[in-house]
Parts: structure tokens; sequence; C-alpha cells
């Protein structure tokens, strides 16, 4: 253990500052308090860490989750105790999206909930469940040991997020500290890259090449890994057709020959979502085969009847849903390139017919493309607007998109040529407000435009955080599809359950113009098809913050890529794009 040649006095406010800048920390994303005063003395004073001050806990789990998602590096989130429950949104998502979060929350001194002390609350208690530890710093000397330690399990086997408790008597306290120091294999993720089980690896290679039929499905585990040339190059050689889940949405660019692009639930198309069903065998990548990805574990058809491979950094993920034939429990970067060496060296002709899938993708989404449904009055198709969005981003610009409309459409619809993480949706757990907050976050971790879609519905929980986006300075377009209505489940319960009129999912209009432009916004109202196009490029063009709003249908009206709901559509005989 490096130990410090001299022992340095630091008082706990410092000495966290100085930990996280061995880490390499640029950016932590927070709320201040009364509990947090003392750090933030010594951070205005000693460090230059960037402290982006948000309007609401919430909107600063989000932005965290989604900059840890973009840079690949854990990022740090800070919460006072009066806050610290409004945190739990982006801290569940991030740790069933398996995303490390450093969540510092303050809090009054030790033992001071039970005398009812205001603000306290046991928040190991409550953070316990969904972060990979929940602990307290008791003393400023432990703080060195407790950081390293934090980064280690966040960054590693499957990231997730790391709750650290800090009580606010430990900023001012003070200690003799000797093991100021960084892991800097800890300062990203993943951390490690464990190779699966070599004789498994090899069983599966025999799988896939003696399936007649083989397709590869990639949740967002191959984007967290960094395997996107593996997986590729992979598909390559062995000529197997990739779709992706859609968080895993970017795994490989989406115009390359044996991209599927997006299957399952939530924006997978019919011809791609048939051809995973009609595969004799499966080779699934860094999916936890949830519900939305599989169409409520239907998409593949009787799951007996085909074969399947499965590898993922999490063990309890591996057969979970599916039987599997083979389980590969490592990196998949790691375990694909081990994969990769041995076809090179022991099959380096393998005898598969090239397939390109280029022809298939651009007859169905022309069909949509050109559909032409008509849209009820007052609104414009969503399917426009994707498709002129898709046409205008650059490779560098970051969409981020939540349930409901504003991700249907564009999971779907927009082709992501370069590989990457650069679409993000939150489609672990689903909440509503994540589109607008996680593009804040995107913002400070990439360097290129920003395009938030997200509905009225999610809008209502995030409008004060607008401030935030407009301080920033960033470039960043919010796209509100406006319906006046919880769509999602309206169209849920219109489809699904035939409720003639759902209770309690529509409510008030609001000028959000107005409202945009109170915040110092660059507003625009798409109110034809034919202003989809130059109000986009001007909006993607300015530097600044820009909002535009375009009134589209409810789910239920015009019903989106949402399987179980065009199956329900086409018995009812309503207008459907799938």
């Amino acid at each position: 253990m490096p130990i410090t040649p001299e022992p340095i006095r630091m008082n706990g406010a410092r000495a966290l500052l100085h930990m996280l800048q061995l880490h390499g920390v640029t950016h932590v994303f927070g709320l201040p308090g009364e509990t947090t005063i003392g750090w933030y003395k010594e951070w205005r004073a000693h460090s230059n860490i960037e402290f982006v001050l948000t309007r609401d806990e919430r909107t600063a789990s989000y932005a965290a989750e989604a900059y840890a998602k973009i840079t690949g590096r854990p990022c740090v989130l800070e919460a006072p105790s009066p806050g610290v429950t409004h945190c739990t949104p982006g801290i569940t998502e991030a740790f069933l999206s398996s995303v490390p979060v450093i969540f510092f929350s303050s809090d009054i001194p030790i033992n001071q909930d039970k005398k009812h002390g205001l603000t306290g609350v046991d928040q190991t208690a409550l953070y316990d469940s969904i972060c990979k530890e929940s602990f307290v710093i008791t003393n400023v000397a432990e703080i060195p040991f407790l950081l390293r330690r934090a980064f280690r399990v966040a960054t590693s086997g499957r990231p997730a997020p790391v709750h650290i408790r800090v009580p606010i008597n430990i900023f001012d306290e003070e200690a003799e500290l000797r093991d100021l120091y960084a892991e800097p294999e800890y300062s990203h993720y993943p951390a490690h890259r464990p190779v699966a089980d070599h004789a498994k690896i090899r069983a599966a290679i025999d799988i896939l090449l003696a399936a007649k039929n083989p397709a590869i499905v990639c949740g967002q585990g191959g984007l967290i890994s960094g395997a996107t040339d593996a997986i590729t190059q992979l598909a390559e050689r062995l000529q197997i057709p990739v779709g992706t889940t859609t968080p895993g949405k970017g795994t490989i660019p989406e115009d390359h020959p044996l991209a599927l692009r997006v299957i399952g639930g939530r924006g997978g198309m019919e011809y791609s979502n048939d051809y995973v069903r009609d595969a004799d065998t499966i080779f699934f990548i860094g999916t936890n085969t949830d519900s939305a990805a599989t169409d409520h574990w239907t998409l593949y058809g009787d799951a007996h009847s085909k074969t399947f491979v499965h590898l993922d950094i999490a063990e309890a993920h591996i057969g979970n849903n599916f039987p599997v034939d083979v389980g590969l429990v490592g990196d998949a970067r790691a375990t694909l390139d081990y994969m990769l060496e041995i076809l090179r060296t022991e099959y380096p002709t393998p005898n598969r017919a090239p397939l390109d899938l280029t022809r298939m993708k651009r007859t169905a989404l022309d069909k949509v493309f050109n559909a032409n449904i008509p849209m009820p009055e007052g609104t414009i198709s969503p399917v426009k607007l994707s498709q002129a969005l898709d046409a205008l981003m650059p490779d560098n610009a970051i969409v981020t998109s939540e349930p409901g409309v504003s991700a249907i459409y564009p999971s779907a619809l927009l082709t992501f040529r370069k590989a990457g993480r650069r679409y993000i949706t939150n489609y672990s757990m689903g909440a509503l407000g994540y589109a607008v907050p996680a593009g804040l976050g995107a913002a400070y971790a990439g360097d290129g435009p920003v395009i938030s879609v997200t509905g009225d519905g999610s809008l209502g929980f995030v409008l004060g955080d607008m401030e935030t986006i407009k301080r920033s300075g960033k470039n960043i377009t919010i796209i509100l599809t406006r319906n006046d209505s919880f769509g999602w489940i309206r169209g849920e319960a219109i489809l699904l359950d035939d409720v003639d009129a759902p209770w309690s999912t529509d409510f008030g209009a609001v000028d959000y113009l107005k409202v945009a432009e109170g915040f110092g916004f660059e507003t625009a109202r798409i109110t034809s098809e034919a202003e989809i196009t130059p109000i986009l490029s001007a909006a993607i063009a300015n530097p600044g913050a820009n909002f535009i709003e375009m009134r589209v249908p409810t789910q239920d009206q015009i019903v989106p890529f949402v399987p179980r709901w065009v199956r329900a559509a086409r018995a009812k005989n309503l207008p459907h794009f799938y």
C-alpha cells in the first residue's frame, strides 16, 4: 500500500475532494443543503472539480447516470439530507442499468435521527437495496480507504452505484492521513475484464458454427464493455445478424449490412422481431432479457424450439428467462476477443454464406416513412419528426429520450451510423422525467449537440431545471412531443384493457413556449410537416438552449412500435406503425 512519506493533516471535506481528484473526477452533480455547507467552503477554496448545480436532486441523479453512460467513467452525485429521498429515481435507474454512480449524501450527526432531528432518516437502509454497497463515514481517517472501496466496488463486476453517507461533523473534523492514494484502474469501467470459461467459449463456438439461422442480440452490456469491434468482427466472420435492445441501440453501426437494428417491445419493428423469432439460435450478449426487450418474454416464440447462448458479466442474468445451452460469465469484449482468436486460428475460413440485410431494412423503413397515415386534426406525425432528425443530426450528436412517443419512434427510426453510446433511454426502470436531465448530463460528457425528446407528461416533472440547462450554456435542444396526456397509460388502457374513456390520464393545456421563453430558451412551434426540417436545423445549429413543441397523437389514436399494442390495433382495425 502506498504510504504518504509524511502524514498530512486534513479535515474531512478536503480529504473527500482530494480523493475525488486522485480518481480523475472533473464534474459533480448536486444541490446544496445545510448539511453540506462545510464541504462547499473547502470546495470553493481548494478544488477545481466543477460542481453542476441543479434545481432538483432527481435531476442531478439522472444527469449523473447519463454522464457516466457517455463517459465510461463513474460519475459523482451529491445531495443534502433534506433531499436524499429525491435521488432514488436516478439511483434506481443506474442500479438496474449497471451504471456506476458514486453518491454522497450528507446527513445530520449519527443517531440524531433517533432524537427526531430535522431531515434525519436511515439513509443507509434507504439506499442499501438499490446500490451495490451503502456505508457511513464515521471518522476522517477512513475516508481514503472508503473512497477507494467505493470506486472499486462501483466499477468492478456488474457496475452499479455505491452510496456514501457523510455526517455533517465529518467535514470539519481532522485527522493525520498517510494513505492518500487512488487505484487508477477504478476511475473507469469496466475496471476488470474477466474472460469466460475457455471450455464454454469453445462450446459456444460449436453451437454458432452449427446454427443454420443464428442471430446475436445485444443489450447495453455490449456498450458498457466497449465490445463494438469484437461484436462486429464476430458477426462478419460468421455472418450473423445483430439486433439490439432499445438501451443497446448503437452497439454496432445501424447501417451495417448485418445490423438488424432494434428488436423487442419498445421500438422493435416487425421485420426485426420476426427475424429473431424465426432464428434457430440466439446469442445474447450483455442483456438481462427483461420484459421490454423481449415483448414480455414472447419475442422468441417457443423457447424450447431454439438454442440460446448467453454472455454476461452478471451470472444472475444468464439463463434467467430463457433456457441456455451455454452460459458465459465474463466481460463481453474480453470474452469475444478470445472467441475471435480461436476462430481465426482454428476456423480460418468458416463456410457461411454472406448476408446483407440492407434491402430488408430499407424496405421496412420506407414503408413507415411513406405510410402517410392521416393524423388526427391538429397533430403531426412523430414519424416525420424522427425522419427529419435522422437526416439532420451530426455523428457526434447525443439523443436522450424516455418512455412514450418520445422514445418509441426514435428507437425504431433513427439510424446511428457510428457505433457508440449516443442514444440514451431509461428503459431499465422506465420512470418519467428522464430525457431532459439526461440531456444535461450528456452535454457535460460529450462535445456535440444534445437532443432531448420528451413528452408533456414527463416535462412536468423537470420544468425547474430548464433554468439549469440555460445556465449551463450547453447546446441542448428539448423537443416536446405534446399530447396533453399520460399517453402510454391511455394507450395501455384503451388498447389492452378495452377501456372506453381512461380515467385520470389527460391534463390541462399549458403554453410551454411561454414557459421556455421565461427561462431564456430560443423557442419554436412546429405546426406543419414542412416546418420540421428548418426548425430542427436552426435549433441544432444554435449553440445554446432550444425548445421545440410539436403536437402529436396519443398512443391509442396512432399506435406506435409496441408489438402488443400493434396486435390489438390490427384486431380493432386501428391505424398503426410497425
